[in-house]
C-alpha cells in the first residue's frame, strides 16, 4: 500500500483543495525573523507566545516525523449578492464569509486523521490550524502548497491567495513534497496598493500597520487609518485583489455563504445586542473580536459613506454614552457626515460635556472643524 498516495486520495474526498507533505524538521530560519517583529513591535499579539513551538514541531509532537499540510480554497466573490434596501451596506472580507474557517479546518483535519488511522497502526499526530504553534505559511511552503508571496500570503497557481491552511504533526515516514517552482519575480502589485505600506517586501510585515490589524484592535482606531478602511468592518484583502496570481480565479465554497453577512446593513449592525449579534454571526470567523469593535467599525462606515440617514443614530449614541470607544467614534462620524451644521447642530455640539479623554479629543477636533 502507497499511504501518501492513499491520503492523497483521501483528502480529495473530505475537500481538501491541495494537500503537501514535508519533513517535521525544524523551521529554525524564522527565529531571527519572528524574534525582529517582537522587538520591533510589529507582531499583532494575536500570534502564539513561545517561540521555540513555533520553529520546533517535535515541541508540539514528540515523536513527529512528517508534517501533513492542508489547504481549502474559498471563493473571494459572493455566489449571489446581498437583498437592495434602505440602508447602506458595509463589507466583511471573504475569509470571514461562510462557517468560522477554523471549524472547517478543524474538522477536516479531524476526518484525515480518523482516516490515516484506518491505514496504519500506532498513528500520532496533532492537528494545528492558525491558532496553533506552528507558522502555517512555512508549512505550507514547504509542503509545496505554493510560495509565499510579498504580502506573506500562500499563493497557488490553482487558487491564488485564497486558501485556508492547516496542518497534521504526523509521526509517519512519508516522502516529502519539493516546493513550488514559482514566485513573485519583480512583481510589486500589492506592495504598490497596500493603503497603509505596512508590507516591508520580504514576505513580511508590520502587522501592526495592516487593516485588518486595525479593523480587530480593541479601543479608538487611530485617526490615520479610519477613511482607509472605507466600509470594510472587519479585514482586509487589498493586497490580495491586486495579486495577478487572483485574476480569473473561481474558487469553490468552503462553506455555505450568507450574503446578509457578508455585506450586513450598517445601522441596523448597531442594533444588535450581545446575544442577536452571537445568534446572527457568532458562526463566522469575524465574530470572535465580539460585537463592541464591529460595531466601532461599522460607525466609521457610515462616516465614509457620508450616510445623513445615520445622524440621529449617532446622536443617539452620544447621548447615551453606553460605550466611550463608541461615543467618540460617533462624534468623529457626526463631524464627517455634516459638513454644514444647521444651528440646531451646531447647539447640540456646544452642549455636549464629554465624559472621558477620548471624546473630548474628537469634540475638540469637531467643534474646530465647524468652528464653534
Amino acid at each position: 500500500m502507497n499511504i501518501k498516495l492513499e491520503i492523497q486520495k483521501m483528502a480529495k474526498e473530505i475537500g481538501i483543495s491541495k494537500i503537501g507533505f514535508t519533513t517535521a524538521d525544524d523551521f529554525d530560519y524564522l527565529e531571527k525573523s519572528l524574534r525582529l517583529g517582537i522587538e520591533e513591535g510589529r507582531t499583532t499579539g494575536f500570534e502564539h507566545k513561545n517561540i521555540e513551538e513555533r520553529i520546533y514541531p517535535k515541541l508540539s509532537l514528540e515523536s513527529a516525523k512528517t508534517i501533513i499540510s492542508i489547504a481549502v480554497a474559498y471563493p473571494h466573490k459572493l455566489p449571489q449578492q446581498p437583498q437592495k434596501t434602505e440602508f447602506k451596506r458595509g463589507k466583511i472580507t471573504p475569509n470571514s464569509w461562510g462557517l468560522d474557517y477554523h471549524y472547517v479546518l478543524q474538522d477536516k483535519l479531524k476526518r484525515l486523521a480518523k482516516g490515516i488511522e484506518k491505514l496504519t497502526e500506532n498513528f500520532e499526530y496533532k492537528g494545528m490550524v492558525d491558532t496553533g504553534a506552528l507558522v502555517d505559511t512555512a508549512v505550507a511552503k514547504r509542503a509545496g502548497i505554493g510560495f509565499i508571496g510579498k504580502n506573506g500570503l500562500v499563493i497557488s497557481k490553482e487558487y491564488g491567495s485564497y486558501m485556508y491552511l492547516g496542518e497534521l504533526i504526523t509521526n509517519l515516514e512519508i516522502e516529502p513534497d519539493q516546493e513550488v517552482d514559482y514566485g513573485c519575480g519583480d512583481c510589486r502589485r500589492c506592495l504598490d496598493a497596500c493603503p497603509t505600506s505596512c508590507l516591508i517586501g520580504d514576505g513580511t510585515m508590520n502587522a501592526r500597520r495592516c487593516l485588518s490589524f486595525q479593523t480587530q484592535d480593541k479601543g479608538m482606531m487611530d485617526m490615520e487609518f479610519r477613511k482607509k478602511i472605507k466600509t470594510v468592518i472587519y479585514g482586509c484583502d487589498i493586497c490580495q485583489i491586486s495579486c495577478p496570481y487572483n485574476r480569473g480565479i473561481d474558487n469553490p465554497l468552503a462553506s455555505d455563504i450568507d450574503p446578509e453577512l457578508a455585506m450586513p446593513e450598517l445601522l441596523p449592525f448597531l442594533e444588535l445586542t450581545n446575544k442577536s449579534f452571537k445568534e446572527t454571526f457568532g458562526m463566522i470567523a469575524g465574530s470572535w473580536r465580539g460585537k463592541n469593535i464591529l460595531q466601532r467599525n461599522a460607525i466609521i462606515a457610515l462616516a465614509n459613506l457620508h450616510d445623513r440617514n445615520a445622524i440621529v443614530k449617532l446622536m443617539e449614541i452620544i447621548d447615551k454614552n453606553n460605550n466611550p470607544i463608541h461615543t467618540a467614534t460617533a462624534i468623529w462620524a457626526l463631524g464627517e457626515i455634516v459638513k454644514k451644521p444647521d444651528e440646531a447642530m451646531l447647539d447640540y455640539m456646544r452642549g455636549l460635556s464629554p465624559k472621558d479623554e477620548h471624546s473630548q479629543a474628537e469634540w475638540e477636533l469637531v467643534c474646530a472643524k465647524w468652528q464653534i
